[in-house]
């Protein structure tokens, strides 16, 4: 009987325990579900790539959760308060599974602070998106954005694919560059070391004073744009880094130039006169002096209507920019019609311009153009046939100017041999070797002596032996009409007496100018910054190019270009072979 109480009393506690166990399970099922359902509903903002972050391989990096930034309202203290907890994942570059960002990497190289994720340093397998979330049981919000690793361009301090941050620096202010997003990479106490340099250029900056990570600009100007780029080096925990950071410097107009935009034409005192059935073209140009965070507008109206709008296939408007100093610009809008008729002449055509600091207008005069008069096509005819004539003989002159001067000098030339106290007509200056020794002796002599009866006085022919050599040339020279140069690379390399003969040329024709000096090119100089002389005489000179076998010819251009350039002399037939500087000892040296 009590075995049987007690049966009936284990069945009754064992249901109504198992009914107990049933609702727990039950709400602890539920709860969790209402978890879980919360936790898997998080507002994902996607992946920003308008935060992209670009770092150097090899240099720290940092990159702070945007939640905090633009997102949320709170920061980083409230939410932490507030139960949340920050989370960070990326996705390779290249790859699509994303997983927990590493940071127990040997040596601490990625951490975590706070909203911020450091490197120290970055590598180039680090690139890719980034995801920060935030989130409880009940909130959950996540954004990614991209991190780019990049390596320096070769023989090169930055990456042409970094985008460098851009700075507006006023023409002629005095400005400070600072060397941007440095902060908290050092420690407090340690003092880094920065180099400055302009587009990878090391070196002194005129009128731009470097100082630890602020580059002065003492005085802003339009050269002075370009990249500019700070070095900063420094220790942490025993281990040196850089920190490589580029802004982009460019000079705009001073606050005090700022004005509404002037406009050049139309113009008031132009009247556009065209006749129907032509092409109308009316210009509209207007110079905008820089105006910091404005627009520049430009634009034609046709009776009050713009013409850009209109589906009309024969009215068209083209349009160009040129950027002056300091970023102002110079928009030129040309309205175009084709085939006007005479309602087109009759139309009000008004160009306008607009800037945040005011609008200009200003009206294109349009008329019916009148009919050409006879006799203004007259004058234009004969004007025309006048000018044809003159170019005909502009190009005559210039294809025969030589043979027209030989001429002039041959029959009406004063002879500049008498009474001027000169013994030879050209003395020659050239280099002392075989080959233009031969070239002096027989070919330039040759010619200027036999066939143009000319008086040569070569030194190593003609003077006489026992002499001082410097007293010898002077006195050559001196008493000669022209200095003949032969130039060529000899002439700079062994031409010691050579160039004692030009730099005494050059000084008598500056101080006395009773001597020209003739520049007769043997063969080409590459390099005359060696020889100051011969640079100021070929700067000042003009060259009588000797072009080998086409010049050889007796009425080649170059023995008419010399004979025009040595002295008038009247030459007869009993001398004209008979000139040389002095007469020839029997023993002076026979060539």
């Amino acid at each position: 009987m009590i075995v049987g109480l007690k049966g009936k009393y284990f069945h009754a506690y064992f249901s109504e325990t198992k009914m107990k166990l049933g609702f727990l399970l039950g709400c602890l099922g539920l709860f969790t579900f209402s978890r879980c359902s919360a936790s898997e509903r998080c507002d994902d903002w996607g992946v920003d790539t308008m935060k992209l972050i670009q770092v150097y391989d090899g240099e720290p990096a940092r990159i702070k959760c945007p939640l905090f930034q633009d997102l949320l309202k709170h920061n980083y203290s409230t939410a932490h308060s507030a139960g949340l907890t920050l989370m960070w994942y990326w996705t390779g570059q290249g790859k699509d599974l994303e997983e927990p960002v590493n940071i127990r990497l040997p040596n601490n190289r990625i951490t975590k602070d706070k909203e911020t994720l450091w490197f120290r340093p970055a590598v180039l397998n680090d690139s890719g998106n980034y995801t920060c979330m935030l989130r409880n049981t009940t909130f959950c919000s996540r954004v990614a954005f991209p991190l780019e690793v990049l390596q320096k361009d070769a023989n090169s301090c930055v990456s042409q694919a970094m985008k460098p941050e851009v700075v507006e620096f006023p023409l002629e202010h005095v400005v400070v560059l600072k060397c941007p997003d440095t902060d908290d990479f050092y420690p407090v106490n340690v003092t880094p070391a920065v180099s400055w340099y302009m587009n990878c250029n090391p070196g002194e900056f005129y009128e731009r004073i470097p100082k630890g990570l602020n580059l002065t600009f003492i005085k802003v100007r339009p050269f002075y744009e370009g990249n500019y780029t700070c070095i900063v080096t420094y220790e942490d925990n025993g281990k040196l880094y850089n920190l490589t950071r580029t802004s982009e410097v460019k000079v705009i107009g001073p606050p005090e130039d700022e004005k509404p935009p002037s406009m050049t034409a139309p113009s008031d005192q132009v009247i556009y006169e065209f006749a129907a059935g032509e092409e109308m073209q009316l210009p509209c140009e207007v110079f905008f002096p820089f105006v910091k965070n404005s627009r520049m507008d430009v634009s034609w109206a046709v009776d009050g209507r713009n013409p850009e709008d209109s589906v009309d296939s024969k009215v068209s408007v083209t349009t160009s920019e040129v950027l002056q100093l300091g970023g102002a610009k110079t928009i030129k809008k040309n309205l175009i019609i084709k085939q006007i008729t005479m309602e087109d002449l009759k139309r009000n055509y008004t160009c306008s311009a607009r800037n945040s600091l005011g609008p200009v207008y200003r009206q294109a005069v349009v008329k019916e153009k009148a009919g050409t008069p006879r006799y203004i096509t007259e004058l234009a005819c004969g004007l025309g046939a006048t000018l044809f004539l003159v170019v005909c003989l502009i190009i005559v002159y210039h294809v025969y100017w030589l043979e027209m001067v030989l001429f002039y000098r041959a029959h009406f030339g004063t002879d500049e041999t008498i009474g001027d106290g000169k013994e030879y007509d050209v003395y020659v200056s050239y280099a002392r070797n075989a080959e233009e020794e031969e070239f002096v002796l027989v070919t330039l002599r040759g010619v200027l002596e036999n066939d143009f009866g000319y008086k040569l006085c070569i030194f190593d022919r003609d003077s006489l032996p026992g002499g001082i050599i410097t007293d010898e040339t002077l006195r050559f020279i001196t008493k000669s009409r022209r200095l003949l140069v032969v130039i060529s690379p000899n002439y700079v390399l062994k031409g010691t007496q050579a160039l004692l003969e030009l730099k005494a040329g050059l000084e008598n024709m500056a101080s006395q100018g009773n001597i020209r000096i003739i520049l007769v090119q043997y063969k080409a100089i590459k390099n005359t910054e060696r020889v100051k002389e011969l640079k100021l005489a070929q700067s000042v000179l003009s060259v009588i190019k000797w072009k080998g076998d086409k010049s050889k010819k007796p009425n080649s251009r170059f023995w008419k270009e010399l004979h025009v350039a040595m002295p008038v002399k009247k030459i007869s037939p009993a001398t004209k072979y008979s000139n040389t500087c002095i007469e020839l000892n029997t023993t002076q040296m026979s060539f």
